[in-house]
């Protein structure tokens, strides 16, 4: 494996796997204030500081085992991650059902809107004159636009305690939403499951691959 691949890979993904994480967190926070529950602002967690966010085994060991992995085998992968998750008392919220959903879709809303602001840079980048700063911030682009673009469709499969599953359960009848809820205990599990059998690069690849062109098309 060669060092200088691995630690090139490292500084052009460590900026865009540590915002795509900590800011999909803060932006539940933002929107659960917005609809009456204040339990993440008294934590100092409406915050765009990732430090405040930051789970040292989720936020910064799991994705760097999956990447040098990744590297090491020579193929294609999804990073996954995790911050600390927000705390939301959904009882406090103005009508939890249905604006339990919007505090879940916050975090993938947020990750596109990231992708977007990412293929923006790229844009600036590619007018930047040729050198080694314009590269680097072109790969870098383009790691921030496939990072936050699998972790938005990542969170919105509905699997609980993921976010699609949440937005899921909001929808859902009363009596299906409390039996669908129950399995989230497995949800972690089932998705390392379907991490490591490859499943989810054959469901979410294709989504991720129209969108990304979608976004260069739009900005580009």
């Amino acid at each position: 494996m060669d060092v200088n691949h691995v630690l090139q890979t490292f500084a052009i993904y460590a900026l865009p796997v540590l915002f795509a994480i900590t800011l999909h967190e803060a932006a539940h926070g933002y929107v659960a204030r917005h609809f009456g529950d204040m339990t993440a602002h008294a934590q100092g967690r409406i915050s765009l500081n990732p430090l405040r966010h930051i789970d040292l085994m989720g936020t910064i060991f799991v994705p760097i085992i999956i990447l040098t992995a990744t590297i090491a085998a020579g193929t294609g992968g999804f990073l996954f991650g995790w911050a600390k998750p927000v705390p939301v008392n959904y009882s406090a919220l103005r009508k939890p059902r249905q604006h339990m959903a919007w505090v879940a879709a916050a975090g993938p809303g947020a990750n596109l809107v990231m992708a977007l602001a990412w293929a923006v840079l790229l844009k600036v980048a590619m007018l930047l004159p040729a050198g080694q700063l314009a590269e680097f911030l072109e790969l870098m682009s383009q790691a921030g636009i496939l990072v936050n673009l699998i972790f938005m469709f990542l969170n919105l499969l509905p699997i609980p305690p993921l976010d699609g599953g949440r937005i899921l359960t909001s929808l859902l009848p009363s009596r299906a939403a409390w039996r669908f809820a129950k399995i989230e205990p497995w949800g972690l599990p089932i998705l390392l499951v379907l991490l490591f059998t490859n499943v989810l690069n054959g469901v979410l690849g294709p989504l991720i691959g129209v969108s990304g062109a979608l976004i260069r098309a739009i900005v580009l």
